[in-house]
């Protein structure tokens, strides 16, 4: 095997804030499967993952729990850390940001930033976010909440350390600008400089006062290091970083090959984190890929609702390599993907059941019935055997093209077409047939010899991705992985070997209407865990649930009554959008110019995840005209849409039931 070099890769570091369900769990598999890729490629790979530990949201929840932070993480760190162990994922190191070593070198990077001028003593004023743990100033906010993840912002001041971020911005887009593979996928690199860098960064807050649960500034204990100072310097520290002198393996390793994280944190990734390199004074990492979300039936995962899915529950019910295939299979490279349980079994029978399964069974089988298991070259081709070598030989140099782009999903589907081509080739030659034939039974152990060779290599190129399984195959074929450098020759697998007597069901057909009972069984019991917590934290502390914990109702709390003086001074009118675009500053809100008969009006909505620019112009909608104006995400809005919401927070525009003028008078 060819020596390529080191490759280190990290991925994002897991909040202890609760157990991971598959959308996070998706991010280790990928890291994974491309980690075993590359070392199958003849590099020497290191593997970071782990867990983030501090801050204020994991200081109130162990208080809500009625135990100390540190037994909080030690047990949520646990499970992160089963399930990683259980998806069969081969890191090198799993961190934490409440070891030892880690917290000893933030403490000497704050203080050298501090030294040489980087890091100064202020003091915050602004509208924060428990849960993102960020503040945001009123022009940032999105309908007035946090434009991350839209939960309420509550106003705050302390004083607080900041970091001079705006001394290297000029530095950071050149080097942007310079390297254009630093931040993939490039939708993430113009979102980054179009919304952040270009229009001026700010000082970034370092330090907290207000809570405790953190690393100590060792010179003024009083204050904690912020969350992204003490959890982003981890792919340095766990490596060795010193600012007084560096191990071995950091001088090996730096700096990173890649960074794997979630498009939600790719701002501290490119932004935050190259500038405090810079700081001190290191290289960069190569290259931040920003991976996209998955998504339950199009929706975001949330236990009020039941539809969490998780990592292991899916294990019970599939195995770990069909729950690895189908989160790397079905993620696109860019866009958000979507499982289902149905989709799920879907694939399960269609891909692995039966394209794979059913091909190594069926060749295994036919091998021990016509020869006792003896799989033998004899030489007796026939031209359809040159297409079959050409896609078998040619699988690898594909593979090896999506893999460098990070293209796991197309890299999958490359390799599972081998195994559709040798289906393909079973239907061509007929071996059934040729056994019917004396004369021909060296050409029928040719045919046998070339199904196994070819799956022999098709499962040497699945065993980044699905380990377990190709390791299943090729013991059955009394064989080894094959040496990725050989994967594009033919013909190596060794004539006169015998398979196993009884091949083994690699993956048997699964029943919906068997699955759907128990996966119904999985939904009750998180809305009855969902609503005893809930119960739990009922009638004493304001406590922040997690991203994935949303409210368990939309039942409208009735709010004070008004006069029917009061409803009259509300004008609604008929109005017809002409124009519409997304708000570069937000994730939620569309921009829309709305004629309202003779007048334009600007109207910023919060309905970009139901509705795109495109499919709003034309629409005619119910408008609440006579708003005061106000600025959200810094764009001006001069009146309010009307929507319905249901109770999956889907909205719905009010339209008109009847063809009504621009203008119109609703009363």
């Amino acid at each position: 095997m060819s020596n390529k070099g080191k490759f280190y890769m990290t991925t994002a570091i897991a909040y202890t804030s609760g157990k991971p369900h598959i959308g996070n769990t998706y991010e280790i598999v990928l890291a994974d499967a491309i980690a075993r890729y590359k070392k199958a490629e003849g590099y020497d790979v290191y593997f970071q993952t782990g867990t983030d530990e501090h801050g204020q949201k994991i200081q109130e929840k162990a208080e809500a729990a009625g135990i100390t932070p540190k037994q909080y993480v030690d047990e949520v760190a646990g499970e992160v850390k089963r399930i990683w162990d259980l998806m069969n994922t081969d890191y090198d190191n799993f961190v934490r940001t409440t070891d030892e070593d880690h917290e000893k070198c933030v403490k000497k990077i704050f203080k050298k930033l501090y030294d040489q001028g980087d890091i100064y003593k202020g003091a915050y004023e602004g509208l924060y976010c428990t849960p993102c743990e960020s503040f945001w100033t009123e022009s940032q906010l999105v309908d007035g909440k946090c434009p991350d993840c839209g939960r309420e912002v509550k106003p705050a001041k302390e004083e607080a350390y900041f970091f001079k971020m705006s001394k290297y911005a000029d530095r950071l887009i050149e080097h942007i600008n310079t390297h254009p593979d630093f931040i993939q996928p490039v939708s993430r690199k113009n979102e980054m400089m179009n919304n952040f860098l270009l229009p001026g960064l700010q000082d970034l807050c370092v330090s907290r006062t207000s809570f405790s649960w953190g690393i100590p500034v060792d010179f003024d204990p009083k204050h904690v290091v912020y969350v992204w100072l003490d959890a982003l310097t981890n792919y340095i520290t766990k490596i060795g970083y010193d600012p007084d002198g560096s191990s071995e393996l950091f001088e090996k390793n730096w700096p990173a090959d890649l960074h794997l994280i979630g498009k939600d944190i790719v701002r501290f990734h490119t932004i935050y984190w190259p500038i405090f390199l810079m700081a001190l004074d290191l290289p960069l990492p190569k290259q931040v890929f920003g991976h996209p979300w998955l998504l339950q039936g199009g929706d975001k995962m949330s236990k009020s609702k039941g539809n969490v899915i998780y990592a292991d529950d899916m294990v019970d019910l599939f195995g770990v390599d069909a729950t690895r295939y189908f989160v790397l299979h079905e993620m696109p490279f860019e866009n958000d993907g979507i499982i289902t349980w149905e989709l799920v079994v879907e694939r399960f029978n269609s891909d692995l059941a039966n394209i794979l399964g059913n091909l190594v069974n069926r060749t295994i089988s036919m091998s021990n019935k016509y020869f006792d298991g003896v799989v033998k070259s004899t030489g007796v081709t026939d031209a359809v055997d040159e297409d079959l070598k050409a896609v078998v030989t040619g699988t690898r140099a594909k593979v090896e093209e999506k893999m460098e782009k990070l293209r796991v999903a197309d890299a999958i589907t490359i390799v599972f077409d081998l195994f559709r081509r040798c289906n393909k080739y079973i239907d061509e030659t007929t071996p059934w047939a040729l056994a019917k034939d004396e004369a021909s039974k060296d050409r029928l152990a040719e045919v046998l010899y070339n199904l196994t060779e070819s799956i022999t290599i098709g499962a040497s190129l699945l065993h980044s991705f699905l380990p377990e399984t190709a390791e299943r195959i090729v013991s059955q074929l009394h064989t080894g992985l094959r040496d990725f450098d050989d994967l594009d020759k033919f013909g190596l697998y060794e004539s006169g070997t015998k398979v196993t007597e009884t091949p083994e069901i690699l993956f048997a057909r699964l029943d919906i209407k068997e699955i759907m009972p128990k996966v119904e069984a999985i939904q009750a019991a998180q809305k009855a865990e969902f609503e005893a917590e809930q119960k739990k934290l009922a009638g004493g502390a304001d406590t922040e649930t997690n991203a994935e914990e949303e409210e368990a109702a939309i039942d409208i709390e009735a709010k004070e009554e008004i006069t029917y003086e009061d409803f009259m001074k509300m004008q609604f009118q008929v109005g017809e959008i002409i124009a519409c675009e997304a708000v570069a500053k937000s994730k939620k809100l569309l921009c829309s110019q709305v004629k309202i008969g003779s007048q334009v009006k600007q109207i910023v909505s919060g309905i970009r995840k139901d509705y795109s620019p495109e499919e709003m112009v034309g629409k005619k909608v119910m408008v609440l005209v006579n708003l005061k104006p106000a600025k959200l995400a810094g764009v001006l809005s001069e009146g309010m849409l009307l929507c319905a919401e249901d109770e999956n927070g889907e909205l719905a525009l009010m339209v008109p039931e009847k063809k009504m003028p621009s203008g119109a008078e609703i009363c």
